[in-house]
């Protein structure tokens, strides 16, 4: 598993816990933060999932409202919080990381959501991440 997949995963974790807590999830990131300074070894995928959580927490009104412009009848609530997380990272690495292609983005979204989330998910995630995608011009 490459260093970003994993600070993906850390990524999901931390934006899932803030969510079923009902914490802000920057108080999720100061207690993940504590916990990197003590896992030297683990300090690849924690800078790139801080830098996931923060974007996200950055820009959170414009990728959730793209999420439900392109929702098609699913609210945010209504989601269920594994995809809702995934879809905030998908959304973010495809709109603010030049770094990481969008096709890439969306295929570890996709792979998470297999894994993780409801047998529908998958596709879901997918098509909700392409049309972000295509939006971007």
């Amino acid at each position: 598993m490459s260093a970003r997949t994993k600070a993906r995963k850390r990524a999901l974790d931390m934006l899932y816990s803030a969510d079923m807590r009902q914490v802000p999830v920057e108080q999720v990131l100061v207690v993940e933060a504590e916990r990197a300074v003590s896992e030297p070894e683990r300090q690849a995928s924690w800078l790139y999932a801080r830098e996931i959580v923060d974007g996200i927490v950055d820009h959170g009104d414009e990728i959730d409202e793209l999420i439900t412009t392109h929702s098609r009848g699913w609210t945010l609530e209504r989601m269920p919080a594994v995809d809702r997380a995934l879809l905030r990272i998908g959304a973010w690495e495809i709109l603010y990381n030049d770094e990481v292609p969008d096709a890439v983005a969306i295929s570890e979204a996709v792979e998470a959501a297999t894994v993780l989330s409801t047998d529908d998910s998958a596709g879901f995630v997918n098509g909700l991440l392409a049309a972000i995608s295509h939006s971007k011009g």
